[in-house]
């Protein structure tokens, strides 16, 4: 994996955006909803890099079971930097992890933050979450 598939990668769900708050040296991905009836919008972060090559890595949120897993698995992953290290891991990008497994763990930090929208934002974006039960969308 290298800055510009990551970058491809968290551009490619609906409603995301890339943002430098932090400065030009720090890439914060972020999915924007509409808020109420207007053009007000709602911007949450799901992803941070500083896209340097010589110290790649980004910090992705995590359900915090499967982030000890994750973390315990893979020396790549640890809590991440400048983050609430329950909710966010920091994975190194520079190693043995496959891409697959990357985009899995970015789509699923995507995942967290829009389920924590309202229904009718998560239905602007055209996202849908699994029933625990089914495995279908509710």
């Amino acid at each position: 994996m290298d800055p510009a598939q990551l970058t491809i990668i968290c551009l490619s769900f609906p409603g995301t955006f890339e943002d430098f708050p932090f400065g030009p040296e720090t890439s914060v991905f972020k999915v924007r909803a509409h808020v109420g009836g207007g053009t007000r919008h709602e911007a949450k972060m799901f992803a941070a890099s500083a896209l340097d090559p010589q110290n790649f890595s980004v910090s992705l949120k995590c359900e915090p079971a499967l982030a000890e897993q994750l973390r315990a698995a893979n020396p790549e992953i640890t809590g991440a930097w400048h983050m609430n290290k329950t909710h966010w891991n920091g994975v190194r990008l520079d190693g043995d992890l496959p891409d697959a497994m990357i985009r899995d763990m970015v789509e699923d930090s995507y995942d967290l933050v829009v389920a924590t929208l309202s229904r009718k934002q998560q239905e602007q974006l055209g996202w849908a979450r699994l029933s625990a039960s089914s495995g279908e969308p509710r």
